[in-house]
């Protein structure tokens, strides 16, 4: 079950960060820093068409999330995770057909640094959990 929660909330960490992105395309203090769109050097159109799927995005994430929030069990969990996963990738896939080729390699690149982060940060807790229960 930690798993599967930690797993949603990773899943809606980009678009909660994007969602701070401005809809004008002008830089608001330090909302425009997110590394992963930081260097895609992004024109104020691709900014808020960015913005605009990211808002969407998180809007469905919610739904999804809150469909099988109050009811995990098993099956339900599986289904989530999948359903998350699937909508993660609709997602991206639709932010890629925004950018230039260049700008996709870069977002590629992010995306893999992000995935190898996040696989760290899941091992580390997988580890952290075992050390307890070992302790106990």
């Amino acid at each position: 079950m930690r798993k599967t929660l930690i797993a949603a909330l990773l899943a809606a960490a980009i678009p909660a960060a994007a969602f701070a992105m401005p809809q004008d395309g002008h830089h608001q203090g330090q909302r425009h820093n997110m590394p992963m769109f930081k260097e895609l050097d992004l024109s104020t159109e691709q900014r808020q068409q960015m913005s605009k799927l990211m808002r969407e995005h998180h809007q469905g994430q919610r739904e999804i999330h809150q469909r099988y929030l109050d009811k995990l069990p098993e099956a339900e969990r599986k289904a989530m995770q999948a359903e998350v996963t699937n909508s993660r990738a609709r997602h991206h896939e639709e932010l890629r057909k925004l950018l230039s080729a260049d700008q996709r390699k870069a977002f590629d690149e992010q995306l893999k640094k992000m995935e190898a982060r996040h696989a760290e940060r899941a091992e580390f807790l997988e580890w952290k959990k075992q050390k307890e229960t070992s302790t106990n």
